[in-house]
């Protein structure tokens, strides 16, 4: 290969490299089993989504906020028993380990749903939006199930 073709041979190839996805773009976290527990007294100003967020990835992700075009605002939220007393906080992210996951249930982690653009009924679909510290999106949804008396 002479000089002059090198130039044009490493040209291409950072061009081909920098046309290929990144390999952050090639795995994201993935939320399964998600639901919304729909309260036995109708609650309309909020509601509480769970599940389960997969990272089945080789780097570590972080879930930096939520949203869903079916509620006003979409929080990341922690119930946790302080003093005796059950209290609920907002968590600024939520950091997944490579191959982790994090699971959504009552009494811990959720989604608070908050000012439904319409009211919700059992079997119901809620698409909601994961947003990635890294800028990334991931798409879900929750399923409208009636709770347990």
């Amino acid at each position: 290969m002479s000089r002059r073709q090198l130039p044009r041979w490493v040209l291409a190839a950072l061009v081909s490299a920098a046309s290929l996805p990144a390999l952050a773009d090639e795995c994201k976290p993935v939320l399964k089993e998600g639901w919304v527990n729909l309260p036995p007294v109708p609650e309309p100003m909020m509601l509480a989504g769970y599940g389960r967020i997969e990272n089945p990835c080789k780097q570590a992700v972080s879930v930096a906020s939520a949203s869903s075009p079916a509620f006003m605002h979409v929080g990341l939220h922690r119930s946790e028993i302080v003093d005796g007393m059950s209290r609920m906080r907002a968590i600024g992210e939520l950091p997944l380990a490579p191959g982790s996951t994090a699971t959504l249930a009552p009494g811990g982690l959720h989604l608070m749903l908050m000012h439904p653009s319409a009211p919700v009924k059992e079997g119901d679909k809620v698409a909601v939006t994961l947003k990635l510290k890294d800028g990334r999106e991931v798409a879900g949804v929750l399923v409208v199930k009636q709770a347990a008396p």
